[in-house]
């Protein structure tokens, strides 16, 4: 695709996205099922998770790729979806595997991004809500500790606030306080990661997306998109799958050496608590599964904390000032979606490559 065709992949808002994506599906003459979410979007707009299958029903090989987990990061997530639609206008560019089909779960947390918000409707992290709600759930002693000082009550905050969380930080270090904040916490439902007290709406949606189409395919690829960690423009690749050294070989063979692990420290993410790659094996346990994060770099992470930080802490107290709120909002969108053309190229050309290469990936014959 030529410059100004990919810049016309991406949008400005949840509603332009879906239209977009919807409207390649129809000119493809792929059929679309929809999970429509019972609330409202920013705009008044229909909020949905749409699902396109690009292939033959019931093929043993299915590529997931799933955008909109963390709601404002849907930007990036929808228009490769939205490209890679597109391609196979072209029939000098198609792919074809009788065996072989792409779905793709457009908006998975559809609120978010509408409503400019990683967290759902629930205020929930959901790559943090694939947890066993039975027993009992993961601790945090570490956020707990910071908790107020990262959601104070005056914003910005003031320098003394600051001061005790650079001390914490210094206490833990640099990875320790990333794991503080991150890592996932089930205690403060108005807080920063809350990975939640039950299944959410859009957990229970993507099981049921799971259990209509990938239950009975025999191996398994998907790419998790994401936005926010790592240098700008640069498409991490993150083993997310069984730690198992058959597994991660198998993933480097699709996506090369330069794939990094969260276990063992080579990532700019951490381990996570219920990430949403865990409803893979447990609702399709009969597939072989090969699974990436595919997380794009945007601003350094202090700004993207700084901005997350600002956006709960509008969501935890209120904003009478609506100019305020707009810009805590559109810092928020900045820091998790750059609107420039060189990121928007450098997303379109990685997210296209991994994308054909998990293709490929699942067409060689697995010696396992």
């Amino acid at each position: 695709m030529a410059q100004p065709e990919i810049n016309k992949l991406f949008s400005n808002s949840y509603a332009e996205a879906r239209e977009k994506f919807l409207d390649v599906a129809s000119r493809r003459g792929l059929a679309v099922d929809s999970y429509t979410l019972p609330l409202s979007g920013a705009d008044g707009e229909t909020l949905a998770t749409d699902v396109v299958l690009d292939g033959p029903v019931g093929a043993s090989n299915l590529l997931l790729v799933i955008s909109g987990c963390h709601g404002v990061e849907g930007y990036c997530g929808s228009a490769i979806q939205t490209g890679l639609l597109e391609l196979a206008l072209d029939p000098a560019a198609r792919f074809e595997a009788e065996n072989t089909a792409v779905l793709h779960v457009h908006a998975i947390n559809p609120y978010g991004f509408s409503h400019t918000r990683r967290v759902t409707q629930e205020n929930v992290d959901l790559n943090r809500n694939f947890v066993d709600f039975s027993t009992g759930l993961p601790e945090n002693g570490g956020y707990a500790e910071i908790h107020d000082l990262l959601l104070p009550p005056e914003w910005p905050p003031r320098k003394e606030n600051e001061a005790h969380l650079n001390e914490f930080r210094e206490r833990v270090g640099a990875r320790g306080f990333q794991r503080a904040v991150s890592l996932g916490q089930y205690a403060f439902s108005d807080g920063l990661h809350f990975g939640g007290l039950a299944p959410t709406w859009s957990n229970e949606t993507f099981r049921k997306i799971l259990r209509k189409y990938a239950t009975t395919c025999r191996q398994i690829g998907s790419i998790d998109i994401h936005t926010g960690l790592g240098p700008y423009g640069v498409g991490e690749r993150i083993f997310a799958a069984p730690d198992n050294p058959a597994t991660l070989a198998r993933s480097r063979r699709w996506w090369g050496d330069n794939l990094t692990s969260v276990s063992a420290g080579t990532s700019a993410s951490i381990p996570l608590t219920g990430p949403i790659q865990a409803s893979l094996s447990q609702e399709c346990p009969q597939a072989l599964q090969t699974n990436v994060c595919l997380e794009f770099g945007t601003y350094p992470m202090e700004e993207v904390i700084l901005a997350m930080r600002a956006e709960h802490w509008l969501h935890r107290y209120g904003c009478a000032d609506e100019s305020r709120r707009n810009a805590v909002k559109a810092a928020l969108k900045r820091a998790f979606y750059p609107q420039s053309d060189d990121w928007k190229l450098a997303v379109w050309v990685q997210g296209r490559e991994v994308c054909l290469q998990s293709l490929n990936g699942l067409q060689r014959v697995v010696g396992e």
